[in-house]
């Protein structure tokens, strides 16, 4: 497989630029064509053969989503354990009522309330990549019917910690 396609395995090296500074640099691997990575970059990345190179610009619409205001609520402070350190402007795992984790930023704190902003941390923002495709081949039939890569240990959705309290083989099963 020469050519980045549905169902290919893409590994690439890229640069992430947000409002002119770069955030990260680093290397990816993901199943193309499975939703694996933000739609804006993904389709791209499309078309293109090991060794190019590309600018790309992803509209927030494309990426992470719009900031949306409605994501910003107020919670009682008592809705969180008595020992539970809330930090402003830093991210949280939260826990809802029926045991979902989620991610939240506190944006204000008072006496008996607490600001919580639920958007990702990059809605609302374009994203700037500069990629290097370093290799494509095609997938399993596991990755696949799975819709994401594996590996000798297991699945990518477990080395990234995503299993939760069970093995890996919960998460392909």
């Amino acid at each position: 497989m020469e050519t980045i396609q549905n169902d290919a395995v893409v590994q690439f090296a890229y640069n992430l630029n947000v409002d002119g500074q770069e955030l990260e640099s680093n290397l990816l691997e993901y199943l193309h064509g499975h939703g694996n990575i933000i739609p804006g970059l993904e389709s791209e990345l499309t078309g293109m053969n090991v060794g190019d190179r590309k600018h790309v610009l992803v509209a927030a619409k494309d990426a992470y989503g719009e900031f949306d205001p409605n994501m910003v609520i107020t919670v009682n402070r008592n809705s969180f354990p008595e020992d539970f350190e809330i930090r402003l402007g830093e991210p949280m795992n939260l826990r809802d009522g029926s045991g979902q984790v989620f991610q939240a930023v506190a944006t204000a704190i008072a006496e008996d309330t607490v600001e919580l902003d639920l958007n990702h941390p990059m809605a609302g923002k374009d994203l700037e990549f500069q990629v290097s495709i370093l290799s494509i081949r095609p997938a399993t039939t596991e990755e696949i019917e799975h819709g994401h890569l594996h590996y000798a240990d297991g699945c990518s959705s477990c080395s990234s910690g995503d299993c939760g309290d069970s093995d890996c083989g919960s998460c392909c099963g």
